[in-house]
Formats: C-alpha cells, structure tokens, sequence
C-alpha cells in the first residue's frame, strides 16, 4: 500500500510540478478571473467532441464561446476583458457548460468546478451562477490552536432553528454558536454543506463539490460563520462526501462528457446498489486532481480545519460493505477485495493536508475496522487522526431494545468502550444522526417514547418511565464520553434528548418543514425537564475541558460487578462510578483507586452527580462529603475508598 502511494506521490511530483501545485487547479478549473479582467476557463471531458461556453454574458449563444482541445482531454478558453477593461463575466450572471456528446447531442451542463449555484423556487433543476463579489468576505481570526481533547457538536445548519423553515448560515452564527460553545463543545461539525440537490439526501448526495450550499445562504456568509466560529476558539470541520456522487446529470456530475464514465467508474461498478449514486475512478489522474484540489479549496477559501470522511467503508472494498460482517479477522482487510486505489487516495489525501496544513483533523467514518487507519503515512497507516467508534450506538441501541434493566452485562458494556486498537484514537459517541431520522429514534425516545410528549413537565409527575429515561440518558453519556475515545461527538439536539424524529420535506410529508428543524427553546422553558439533560450535558463537557480526559491514556477499569451492576474506572485523575442497578443503592461501597502510596493520603470530593437536583435527580448524595483512601486491599490493588 506504502509502495503505491509513494509511486502516485512520485508520479505528481514528476508530472504535475509537486503536490502543492497539482492540489492547487481549483485555481484554473471551471471559471477564474484573472486580475487583468480576463476570464479563464478549462474543465476536462475526455469523452466530449466540442465545448463551449454560454450564459447570460453573451445572451445564451451556446456556440459563440468555444474550448480549444488540449491533451489528456482537457478543453481550455480565455475570454479577454471589455473595452472597459472589465470582466466579461458578470458576478452573479448565469453560465453552462455545452457539451457537444459523441453523438451529437449538445449536453448543458453545470462546471463539475462551479463555486455557486442555486435554484429559483420556480424550477426543479439548480443553475450555475458566477461567484466573483467586488469585495470577497475577508477572514478576521486565525484558526484555533489544534486541539489535545476534541468535543464534537455534530450540526446541520438548515435544521438548527425551532422554525419550519431551511435556516441560515447567519442564523447558525448568531444564535447557534454561542449555544455550542456555552454547551462546552470546542469543535463543530458541519453535515450538507457541500451543494446537494435533494435536501431530504441528508447532505449525502452531493451534486456541486465546490459550491457552498445556497439555500443556506452566500458563501460570504459561510465564511463569516467560520470567522466567528474562530473568534470563539472553536474549530469547525466539514462534512466531506469523497465517497460516491449524485446521479444528477443536469446539476451534477454523472454523464458531465456525455459518456458513462468521466469522472466514474463505467457500467455496474460504477454505482452503489444501495445508494442508488456514482462511484469514483480513484485510479483516474484526474480524479485524484479534483477530489485533492476540493479538499484544499475547503481549507484555503473557507478556511475549515479539516474534515470527517463519510463512507469510508464504502470506498475501502470493492464490495463496500454491502452484505458484509467484519469480525476483525486480518483476512478481511487485506486480500483482492480490498479497492488499493481508494484507499491511496485517502492516503494522498492525508498526506496532503498534513504536509499543507498540518494544523487540520481528519476523521473517518469506517465501520469495518480497517487496521492502522489512523496511523501515519509513513508507517503504511492511512492518515487519519480519528476514527468513529460506531459499535457504541450500536451497542447502546441493541441493550435499550432487547434487555431489562437487570439483564444489562457490564461486561459487554465495558468491553465495546473499550475495544479499539492501541495508539488509534476514537470518537465515541453514544448515539448517531441517522438514529434521528424518522424511521428510527433517539435514545431519549427509546427511553421514554410516547410520555415524553405528556410527562415532561415539572408540573406534572414524575412517572417511572421519565425518571428512568432521564437517568439512564445522562449515564450512558457520561459513561461514553469518559471510557469510549479520545474523542467526543454529539448530534444537535440529542443533549437534552431531543423530541420526536427528524424528517426532512418530501412527498411522502406533503413537503412539511415541522420535523426539519431543531426545538432549542424547550431547553429555556423552567417548566420542562429538557432543561435538566441540557444541563448535565453542559457541565459534562466543563469537567472534560478542566480534567482533559480525552487527551489522557485509557481508562484503567477496576470494576465491572455484574450482580451488583456497578462500572467503576479511573481516568486523568478522577474516579468514574456508575450504578445501572435497577432498583438498588449502595452504602459503604469500596472502590479501588490507582494511586498506592504508603506516605500520602488522598482525598476525593464529588464533582459531577446525574442525581444532583439540578440535573434532574434526587440528591441522594451529600456534596460536602470527602472520601480518604486506604490502605485496604481490594480487587487487587493496594489502596482504595469507600463511597
């Protein structure tokens, strides 16, 4: 694998002037302005006879404008500025790329390169509109210092107001980020940024790569969010959709040359069975140009410190997952099913960031367990800084739905926090946004379902169903968030168990926005006990930033009682206890600390309960307490306390 990726690297170097240069053409493809007024066009259709350029600038000629064919089937033009020495090319002025197909047939296509493009509400299809403003949105703050314990806030921005209705990158940067950064959150993570048609696709279908979605907004406005982001010491990271494409032809890129190939694989391999979407040619020269070129535009115009790479296991193997189990046996990540061009891609496109921007994060999103993912380059590993841990959701899901409360193991519960390769590091989380999706349910749900919707009130009272949601959400996050990673991500809205499912508009809901939207104001309502989870997400999340235990090494896990059902831990410096018994409390319970020391004694204090009235418990615990240790021996380690 090595071996390929040095030979690619070499090959760029060789034939392209460097890795900084090759990385650089979203430069010179699609539409560029030249400072003189020119404008400067090039695009590559291997498969076309003719290209041509149209648009409002000259009245829709669609033959006045034509590409000058060059080799490796890339076309190029140069439009020289007006008399008034102004660009011929308005800003804001709509274009097309004609496509003269092998057949004959004269394709209008959207520049696989555009910057902007929007759809009028009037018309099905997006167009393509020349982004070149006066005055471009010109950053403020630098990007924050790379981070030692990342807290992830997982985030859509269409959905990120109780209104339905597609909001704002300015209503994200003015009502949503101060939220994030009051919840203690210092990363977020930005889904459907990346133009897609299809608004209910999630974000997964992307039809435009280097178009910031506009139904959100400008992307001057998308720069501002960022800035502002900045300014509060919070990295954000995008979303990013390498995996497969849309099949869109008119507002996408499948079919862009008239052939079934181009920037794809042709005929079946080169469409998901399952996504009904376009697989990339990794192998392709120039697809490496425009998937490397796209990851660098996103860094050095918008000014994102880096990305979480969706369908990673698609891309890994020829089979992509499909129909597939993975039971960490080597055979399974090594053999002819593997795609080694994929995977060299991801390579190179780590590598490239690093050696660019070695300030920025990557993460993958791969549920196989591919070995050395997230190790170095250098040593044969892919790159990534992170992985997802997604047997946790998984785990949590199956527990919820097929035990009772007394057939919970703290043994399995332990073991899937735990299980991830040495010197890899994780994001756990404890529930995903696929979960909120209608058709399934949040762990809020799972727990307490229909009552939510009539027992949530403080005025009401607290039924058994509702004590036990509310108690169980805030230890199954805590308990992930302390022993599940080195990493933490949370989707909007599930901090304080947010109600009901997502579902974005469609046919199927008459086009309604009800459930495509966010309802942070339940958490400012004293009245609902939303407010509680909301809390103990926030002070969850203070402790991390005072303690770093994300940044420390594994937990060491002294207990795991079955009977008892008691997980006790220690990590950076604080002891975790969790009692998932049903019914039963403990007093004058020992527990082992990991510090033996026959001169010090040490002290311990509470400083996070999830039954603490603010949080919506029963103060069972006096705070003023202080726990010593002992020289007691117990489950084989000489000290420990009693709580």
């Amino acid at each position: 694998r090595y071996s390929l990726f040095y030979n690619r690297l070499k090959n760029i170097e060789e034939n392209e002037g460097g890795l900084d240069k090759f990385s650089k053409s979203y430069k010179t493809f699609g539409v560029n302005q030249f400072v003189d007024g020119g404008v400067y066009c090039k695009e590559w259709a291997p498969g076309a006879e003719a290209v041509f350029l149209t648009g409002d600038f000259n009245d829709w000629n669609p033959f006045s404008h034509p590409y000058k064919k060059m080799e490796y089937g890339k076309w190029e033009l140069f439009i020289p500025p007006g008399q008034d020495g102004f660009s011929p090319v308005p800003h804001g002025s709509k274009l097309k790329v004609v496509i003269r197909a092998q057949n004959g047939e004269l394709l209008y296509r959207i520049s696989p390169w555009a910057r902007y493009v929007v759809r009028d509400e009037d018309k099905v299809n997006y167009d393509w509109v020349h982004w070149n403003p006066p005055q471009s949105y010109i950053h403020k703050n630098p990007s924050p210092r790379r981070l030692k314990s990342l807290r992830i806030y997982e985030s859509h921005v269409g959905i990120a107001s109780p209104e339905g209705k597609v909001a704002s990158y300015k209503n994200f940067t003015y009502n949503v980020l101060p939220r994030i950064k009051d919840l203690g959150y210092n990363c977020v993570q930005l889904m459907a940024i990346m133009e897609h048609a299809y608004y209910a696709s999630f974000g997964y279908q992307v039809t435009s790569f280097f178009a910031a979605s506009s139904r959100y907004g400008t992307p001057d406005d998308l720069k501002e969010m960022i800035d502002v982001a900045h300014s509060m010491g919070i990295t954000v990271l995008l979303d990013v959709v390498h995996s497969h494409a849309s099949k869109n032809s008119e507002d996408g890129l499948n079919k862009f040359d008239g052939t079934d190939s181009c920037f794809f694989h042709s005929g079946p391999k080169g469409t998901h069975q399952l996504w009904d979407s376009r697989l990339f040619d990794y192998a392709n020269w120039e697809v490496l140009r425009f998937l490397l070129s796209n990851l660098r535009m996103w860094i050095e115009d918008y000014r994102f410190d880096g990305f979480r790479f969706d369908g990673v296991t698609s891309m890994l193997y020829h089979h992509h997952g499909i129909g597939t189990g993975f039971s960490g046996d080597y055979n399974e990540y090594f053999g002819l099913h593997v795609d080694e061009d994929a995977l060299c891609y991801l390579m190179l496109a780590n590598h490239m960031i690093k050696f660019l921007h070695p300030e920025c994060i990557t993460i993958a999103e791969d549920v196989s367990g591919m070995p050395a993912l997230c190790r170095p380059v250098a040593e044969g590993g892919g790159g990534f800084d992170y992985r997802l841990a997604m047997a946790i959701p998984d785990k949590w899901i199956q527990i919820i739905k097929e035990l009772k409360d007394e057939d919970w193991n703290m043994g399995n519960i332990v073991h899937t926090l735990t299980n991830r390769r040495y010197e890899e590091k994780y994001i756990a989380y404890a529930e995903s946004h696929d979960q909120a999706l209608v058709g399934d349910k949040t762990l809020a749900f799972r727990l307490m379902d229909a009552e939510m919707y009539t027992n949530m009130s403080v005025l009401s009272p607290l039924t058994p169903v509702i004590d036990r949601g509310i108690q169980l959400h805030k230890m199954i996050r805590l308990i992930t968030h302390a022993l599940g990673g080195e990493s933490y991500l949370n989707f909007m809205g599930n901090e304080f168990g947010h109600p009901e499912w997502l579902d974005f508009p469609r046919k199927g809901n008459n086009e309604s926005y009800h459930y495509a939207r966010r309802q942070f104001n339940l958490t400012e309502d004293h009245l609902l006990r939303y407010r509680f989870l909301n809390a103990f997400d926030r002070d969850m999340n203070k402790l991390e930033e005072r303690f770093g235990w994300l940044a420390s090494p594994p937990a060491f896990v002294s207990e795991k009682h079955e009977s008892n059902k008691v997980i006790a831990f220690e990590r950076a410096g604080l002891i975790f206890i969790f009692n998932f018994h049903p019914y039963q409390s403990y007093v004058d319970y020992r527990v082992v600390i990991w510090y033996s020391s026959l001169i010090v004694i040490f002290k311990y204090k509470i400083l996070l309960d999830s039954d603490a009235a603010e949080y919506g418990g029963h103060q069972r615990l006096d705070h003023s307490t202080e726990y010593f240790s002992e020289e007691y021996p117990h489950n084989y380690r000489p000290n420990s306390i009693m709580v």
